[in-house]
Formats: C-alpha cells, sequence, structure tokens
C-alpha cells in the first residue's frame, strides 16, 4: 500500500492537470494495485457474504477525477482511493463494506485510513423505515450492533431528540435519532504500510463484524415499502 500512499501523497501536494498527466505511469501503477488488492477481498469478503463474491472491480471503485460542479475547491482529481462492497454494486443504495486509502494531511476528505460499513445518508423515506425496524425489532438490532464492536457510529447529523412517534425512552432510542446509519473504524499505519496477507486478513475480520449491521439494514432496502 506505500506505494498508493506516496501517489496520493504527491498528488494532494499537486492537484493539477498537468503534474497529473506527467505523472500518468505512476498513477496507473498506483491503481493497479488497488484494483488487485480489491479483488482480493471481494474473493475473501465472498466466503461469508454470497452477495459480494459476484462482484467485479468496476462495481466497486471509484474514478479519480472529481465532478467540480459540486465542489467548492475546484481540483480535479480526488486525493483519496476507495473500494465499495455491496449488493450490486456502488450505485445500487444497498448496505456495505467499504476500504479507504487517503493521506493523512489530505484536505479533501481528512479521515485517513479507515474502514466503513452500512449506510451512508439514505433518502427520508428509508432513514425512516430503518428507524422502524430499529423500534420493532430491537433485539435483532442490538446484535447487531454489539457485533460491530470495533466501529464507531456516525453521529454527525444527529438529531437532539428522538423522533415524533417513537417513545422517548426506547431501547435504541440515540440510534434513532441518526439521520446516517453509517460505522466506521480508522486503519492502523503499521498495517496499511505492512504485510499485505495481514492487512487482507485484518480488513476481512472487521468486515465480517459489521455484516449484520449491513444485513440488518439491507433486510429494509429489500423490503422496498419505504
Amino acid at each position: 500500500m506505500k506505494d498508493i500512499l506516496t501517489f496520493l501523497d504527491a498528488l494532494m501536494r499537486n492537484n493539477n492537470r498537468e503534474w497529473f498527466q506527467e505523472h500518468k505511469a505512476e498513477y496507473v501503477a498506483a491503481q493497479t494495485h488497488f484494483n488487485e488488492f480489491t479483488e482480493k477481498l471481494i474473493a475473501e469478503v465472498g466466503k461469508f457474504d454470497d452477495d459480494v463474491k459476484v462482484l467485479t472491480i468496476k462495481d466497486c471503485t471509484y474514478r479519480i477525477y472529481k465532478d467540480m460542479r459540486f465542489s467548492k475547491e475546484k481540483i480535479p482529481y480526488k486525493t483519496h482511493m476507495g473500494a465499495y462492497l455491496c449488493p450490486h454494486g456502488k450505485k445500487s443504495g444497498y448496505a456495505g463494506y467499504y476500504f479507504h486509502l487517503e493521506p493523512s494531511e489530505s484536505e479533501d476528505y481528512a479521515f485517513g485510513n479507515l474502514l466503513a460499513a452500512g449506510l451512508y445518508n439514505p433518502t427520508p423515506s428509508l432513514t425512516i423505515a430503518i428507524r422502524d425496524k430499529i423500534y420493532t425489532e430491537p433485539e435483532m438490532f442490538g446484535k447487531a450492533v454489539k457485533a460491530a464492536k470495533h466501529y464507531h457510529w456516525n453521529d454527525n447529523a444527529k438529531l437532539q431528540r428522538v423522533p415524533n412517534g417513537y417513545p422517548q425512552d426506547t431501547i435504541h432510542a440515540e440510534f434513532l435519532k441518526l439521520k446516517t446509519f453509517s460505522l466506521a473504524a480508522s486503519l492502523p499505519d503499521n498495517l496499511v504500510l505492512g504485510d499485505e496477507a495481514k492487512l487482507i486478513d485484518y480488513v476481512v475480520t472487521m468486515f465480517k463484524e459489521a455484516k449484520p449491521i449491513n444485513d440488518f439494514l439491507n433486510q429494509v432496502v429489500n423490503d422496498g415499502c419505504w
């Protein structure tokens, strides 16, 4: 992974078309390495999640070119690489597993290297359906939360009060306040820069922890009554 992060760090400091064209070969090498790693992830995660094993690289990875129409900073390239493994591919709207590499000094996302899972920013109607399932199936949700013991939940857009229609003292009240149902865990530098086989094992173990949450959320997505 060191070669990927070295390229991304250089791109972060030289985010312009002229530099990128001059270093296109380095980008291709870094992207090829990242794709090879993603293929290994697909194979390993597919051993415990059947919806993942049929995915291709194209289903999971993203272009490095930014859509500047919606960006405040008019820089042409992303300074991270990510792979999202979920049923039917990254644009399907399903909960999944996300692997993210990014220089820690990046101003683009400033996340660094991390793992994530769940659903980020679901639609309002899907959010309501998820809350309903949490409320009506608290034991199943509680087990899923407990399994993801090495993750933290994204509560950046959390409501101050439990939404109307649910008891204020319900068992999972804090989760009903969430607007996004995603969780994340940082990736230690020693793992990312160390033996790649050990990194794969670690990521797969972490993704196994998140599978119950993804399953819970995808039951709602599959229901389609939202």
